[in-house]
This record gives structure tokens, sequence and C-alpha cells, in this order.
């Protein structure tokens, strides 16, 4: 057993090793900038976006998740983030084109540079990861489908919340004290 935690834990090394800091400290000042942030993602990389916005409330910011009752009207000002690991959802591609619609900027998470939601976006993450759209072949994660993206989306969401926090100086006290107390 502990060398599939090995070969799994290599494969994420991997896609961090080739990951590009740039991007990743471009996509931490667009929502350092944002006045309110919305975020989607469907399947596994949605509950991933949901952990990320979760988070972001706790440094404070105006952050909610698209298709909850709350989520308020963005337009100027405010930034859509979306999960597109393969490159293109409909309903992401839908939901970006509202956001641009109204003025707000759009920030896609994605394996794929030049997918359609990528070219769409005002600003690409691009985590170079194995997602469904090529997980079969000789050169695939020992993790199945896109585990291995979303994986990857769970460390670098919370390695931007650590940049975001120091780029707002939130302290952890502060975090912590926005946590739930309904558990």
């Amino acid at each position: 057993m502990a060398t599939l935690y090995r070969a799994a834990l290599d494969d994420l090394s991997r896609v961090f090793d080739r990951i590009d800091d740039g991007l990743v400290d471009r996509a931490v000042e667009e929502i350092a900038r944002a006045r309110r942030i919305a975020l989607y993602g469907v399947g596994r990389e949605g509950l991933q976006i949901k952990g990320f916005c979760m988070r972001l409330f706790h440094l404070g910011r105006d952050a909610a998740m698209v298709g909850d009752m709350t989520t308020p009207h963005i337009g100027d000002g405010d930034l859509l983030v979306v999960s597109a690991g393969p490159g293109y959802f409909s309903t992401v591609a839908a939901l970006m084109a509202v956001a641009k619609r109204d003025g707000a900027r759009t920030l896609v998470v994605t394996a794929q540079p030049d997918g359609e939601c990528a070219r769409a976006a005002d600003l690409a993450l691009i985590v170079p990861a194995q997602t469904m759209a090529d997980d079969r072949g000789a050169e695939t994660s020992v993790l199945p489908m896109g585990s291995l993206y979303e994986g990857a989306q769970y460390v670098l969401f919370e390695v931007m919340i650590l940049k975001l926090r120091a780029r707002l100086g939130v302290t952890p006290e502060t975090m912590r004290a926005a946590h739930t107390n309904l558990e």
C-alpha cells in the first residue's frame, strides 16, 4: 500500500514542479482586487471550488458559490472563478458569458490551456495535471480519471489562501474567528 501513496504523492509533486508560479500570483492578485467573488465548478472540481470559497470567506472576502440562494449579482469590479479541468463544460462557458456581459472579470482554473473556457477567460490558471480529458495512454497518473487534477486543486487553493492571507494582512486568528460555530 505504501507504494500507492508514494506514487500518488509523486504525481502531485510533478504537477507543482511544472506549475507557473507567475500565473498563481496573477490569480491571487485578481482575487485580492475583486469586490465580490462568485465561484463555480462541477462534480469533484466543484467540491474543491466550494472549499476554496469557504476559505475566501474565512479571509473576510465577499465570496459565494453560484447556485446558492445568497449569491449576489456580479458586475464591474467583481470576479467569477470557475473550474474547467478538461477545458470545457457548457455550464462554465455559459456562466462566463453572463459574467463578462455584465462587466465582471473571469478566472478559469484548468488543465487545458487551449480549451474553449481558457481562451474565453480574462485569466487562465493552468494546473498541469491529468483530467478525464487525458486519462488514457501510457503516461497516466496512478490516480483514476481526474483525481490528480482535483487533488492538485486542493493543494493549490490552500497555497493561494496563504498568499492571499499575507497579501491582505489577515491573521490566522481572524480567519479562525470567521469560522462557523454551528458545527
